[in-house]
């Protein structure tokens, strides 16, 4: 097919799905990181897919679509190594948004992102560690979702830090977005909320965002308590800084790299793009003593926001501090912009929590969207509380 949004590395590749299931009549396209039989995959830099066999198998989150009926249709760009949120990659381009053309779609799941936002597909595959899934459907005006962490195997997915790593996906719709939920998670644990029983609404995260997303969101917030039927309370994503937060995930996250992916860099001298190269150099040489702090900041947050979010409270915030970066930004702006976008991403990742992406708002001119974050487990929670929120949400976004 024609690729006119750029959102694809492979946009020729088609698998049929079965000939019946829940997903019959949906194409998915599919990141560059997950193993398709038959294929390289290239995981966003030439040097790893010359490097690397074609897989023998197909990946479990895919061929579970596939085998709900759902047609696979291209293989989507990604950052490199998915080492980043900002969608631009050195050697394939920036995929388009069509949500906001003059900005950046955010990484590094930006071509599945891309491609639903486009229409080129129903809905995508996508992986989040840092933000990847929930910052680029923040960007495009999607609807996406990071699962409990380990819900969803990630068998046949090239790993970044594999102890952050989630399956994801995106839809235009929250019936396609809970759809795919039931073909990719399993049943539900027993004792799993069923509703939500309060919202707590973090200041902290507040505190981080700008001026004009906190403006933005006073209606927001307004909706989702009328929905809900209930006040939200204040509350905090972590026990400490949201900066400090984010230290011990940016250590966290270079301390897997370096043990997972860091022989092969060592070994191929890979050819990065500016500024991923400083940055997998900085993950190479990073001390092991900075490890044990970092986990036990982690202990922390974890301890706390599970805690806060017992059975059935969601957090409700901005999933962004701020709109999109545009697309012919410095690097410094967009490296600047990553910093700031992870201080909210990274306490759901901490935690290995759910959270979810809604469609809300548009600031400057592009979108910026809801988040929820549940317990652990309450990841069908967060699919129906994004379906009673989508139509309340259509109405100030228009």
């Amino acid at each position: 097919m024609s690729d006119s949004l750029n959102a694809f590395i492979d946009p020729d590749l088609t698998i049929p799905g079965a000939a019946s299931g829940p997903l019959a009549g949906l194409t998915v396209a599919v990141k560059d990181l997950y193993a398709i039989a038959g294929r390289v995959t290239g995981a966003g830099n030439p040097d790893w897919k010359r490097t690397h066999a074609p897989e023998p198998r197909t990946a479990p989150a895919v061929q579970a679509l596939l085998d709900a009926g759902a047609t696979v249709r291209g293989v989507t760009h990604t950052d490199e190594l998915a080492f980043s949120l900002n969608g631009r990659n050195h050697h394939y381009g920036t995929p388009l948004n069509s949500a906001a053309p003059d900005r950046v779609p955010g990484g590094s799941s930006n071509g599945s992102a891309s491609a639903v936002a486009g229409a080129a597909v129903d809905v995508a595959l996508g992986t989040d560690t840092g933000g990847s899934v929930r910052v680029p459907a923040s960007h495009c005006g999607l609807f996406g979702i990071r699962p409990t962490h380990g819900r969803i195997s990630l068998e046949g997915v090239v790993p970044l830090a594999l102890s952050f790593d989630t399956v994801g996906w995106f839809a235009r719709s929250p019936a396609h977005l809970a759809a795919l939920g039931e073909a990719l998670l399993p049943p539900d644990e027993p004792g799993a909320p069923a509703a939500v029983t309060g919202l707590m609404v973090p200041e902290d995260a507040f505190e981080e965002s700008d001026a004009e997303v906190r403006e933005a969101f006073a209606p927001v917030l307004r909706i989702v308590e009328s929905v809900f039927g209930m006040a939200g309370r204040a509350g905090r994503l972590a026990p400490l800084p949201l900066a400090d937060a984010f230290a011990a995930t940016r250590t966290l996250t270079m301390a897997e790299l370096k043990r997972g992916n860091g022989p092969w860099i060592r070994e191929t001298r890979p050819t990065f793009g500016p500024g991923l190269a400083d940055r997998f150099q900085a993950a190479l040489d990073l001390p092991d003593e900075l490890v044990p702090p970092a986990a036990a900041v982690r202990a922390r947050v974890t301890e706390h926001l599970r805690a806060a979010l017992a059975g059935g409270v969601i957090a409700v915030l901005p999933t962004v501090p701020s709109p999109p970066p545009r697309r012919d930004d410095p690097d410094a702006v967009l490296e600047a912009y990553r910093f700031r976008a992870q201080r909210l991403t990274c306490p759901a990742g901490l935690a290995g929590l759910p959270q979810v992406n809604i469609p809300a708002v548009r600031v400057g001119g592009a979108p910026v969207g809801l988040g929820l974050i549940a317990a652990p487990g309450a990841d069908r929670l967060l699919l129906s509380a994004a379906s009673r929120l989508a139509d309340a949400l259509s109405a100030i976004r228009a």
